[in-house]
């Protein structure tokens, strides 16, 4: 296992709230934090890099007053149609982010500059192709994001890719797709993975910042409902059936999106809603602290029973 020594001792429970883009926001980081899991949001989420240092300004007084919380966490969107990074990434710099975790793009220069004050780079892979680059680029964890993860997600089954991940990268390692429960945390760690990596559970929680409709159709939506496709925002990410079709169009004949442009995704994100396979686990909107806690307790109940079962004879 590889927990960084800079979070050893700071976390409750093995796990991230991944950055939810135009979800997560101050509240969701500050009470995943002070729960004691990692909280995290992209720099995007806001639409100006003033906007994003103000909303660095609050999580850090707020948690300011909270001294056993987990550290925050920005997402930096690595990409040549991404416009703010170089100003976003000063931005980081500046306020010696704890962890930014990067995607669509592993950038020595991005690493270097997060080192420089002591911070950690996180980094999404959907491939072992992806993770060795990754790793040259000096990065200190690879979140492999495996097959029903919400968002931009590969397709890979996740006992595949952590192998092939561990063969290459002796960093820590952060497991992504469809966990949504305390028992899946455990079980994370017990595939061998350093942290558990949760996104679409934070959207059904009262600090995301989604409609009341976006969250009532997470709980009605299977996984079955989870369409994976690049005709959306140009990259492979899974949306749900249901918001595609309430859009007006057919989810089994989707238009060529074409490439990859960052200007022009939070218009496409806000009308066709993004989750993963993990919906068929969620059946409530709860607030962090209580989602946290019922993660805690599951995540105990797991662990603890798979130790007693350690002492089982054959």
């Amino acid at each position: 296992m590889a927990i960084p020594h800079s979070l050893a001792g700071k976390l409750k429970l093995p796990a991230i709230a991944a950055p939810l883009f135009l979800a997560s926001g101050p509240d969701l980081v500050v009470e995943t934090c002070r729960a004691g899991m990692v909280g995290t949001f992209p720099a995007l989420n806001q639409r100006s890099s003033e906007g994003f240092e103000a909303w660095v300004n609050e999580i850090e007084e707020r948690l300011s007053c909270l001294p056993n919380a987990a550290p925050y966490g920005v997402n930096l969107i690595v990409h040549k149609t991404n416009s703010r990074l170089t100003q976003d990434l000063d931005l980081v710099v500046k306020h010696r982010v704890p962890i930014v975790i990067t995607s669509l793009g592993a950038v020595r220069d991005v690493v270097d500059a997060v080192h420089s004050y002591g911070g950690l780079v996180f980094h999404d892979i959907i491939s072992r192709r992806h993770a060795e680059k990754a790793s040259e680029a000096g990065v200190d964890g690879l979140i492999a994001v495996c097959a029903g993860a919400g968002g931009h997600a590969g397709n890979l089954n996740p006992f595949a890719l952590l192998h092939e991940v561990k063969s290459v990268f002796a960093g820590t390692v952060i497991l992504s797709g469809s966990l949504s429960t305390g028992r899946d945390i455990a079980a994370a760690r017990m595939m061998g993975a350093d942290l558990a990596y949760l996104g679409t559970r934070f959207l059904a929680t009262k600090e995301a910042m989604v409609e009341k409709a976006y969250q009532e159709m997470i709980l009605n939506a299977r996984a079955a409902d989870i369409v994976y496709t690049p005709n959306i925002s140009g990259v492979n990410a899974n949306f749900m059936r249901q918001s595609i079709e309430a859009a007006g169009l057919d989810p089994d004949n989707l238009p060529s999106h074409g490439k990859l442009d960052m200007g022009s995704e939070a218009k496409v994100w806000k009308t066709i809603w993004s989750a993963g396979q993990g919906v068929g686990a969620i059946s409530d909107v709860l607030s962090v602290a209580d989602l946290c806690e019922q993660f805690m307790r599951d995540y105990r109940a797991a662990m603890s029973g798979a130790a007693r079962d350690m002492f089982l004879k054959d």
